[in-house]
């Protein structure tokens, strides 16, 4: 049986971050990028490793993988009306990144420093800042 779309935004504005509001969006990319390149700290150093570091290690497939969920931020930054410009630079990131970590070894220790969602997420929080200041998270 099949939802009535009215419906269903109704469902998907009343759970917490999934609305089309900038700061639901916001919170959601910060999510994938600390999934992507901060889902824990590598002991004794101060160097963050997520998905993007340990799924890169599988070859073409891992590096897919990531470059669909890096997408996905630019595809949100674009809902947020950010300008083609910022989602060029964005998706230049990502093409960098997985053009570069599919070269085997080389590639997964250029992932390891490389953080392309990290330089997204920056590009995506100066424009929420500037644009849509209420969404501004303060760490406390």
């Amino acid at each position: 049986m099949a939802i009535p779309q009215d419906q269903f935004d109704r469902i998907v504005r009343d759970l917490p971050g999934m609305g089309r509001d900038p700061a639901s969006i916001r919170r959601r990319i910060e999510a994938m990028e600390a999934l992507l390149e901060g889902l824990f700290v590598i002991p004794g150093t101060k160097r963050r490793v997520g998905l993007d570091s340990l799924v890169g290690l599988v070859p073409v497939v891992g590096d897919l993988a990531t470059a669909a969920m890096g997408a996905w931020i630019v595809w949100e930054a674009r809902n947020l009306g950010m300008s083609k410009w910022q989602l060029t630079r964005m998706a230049a990131n990502i093409g960098f990144d997985t053009l570069i970590g599919a070269i085997p070894f080389a590639g997964d220790v250029f992932d390891f420093f490389y953080k392309s969602n990290t330089k997204n997420l920056r590009i995506i929080r100066r424009h929420l800042d500037r644009h849509h200041p209420s969404t501004a998270i303060i760490d406390g």
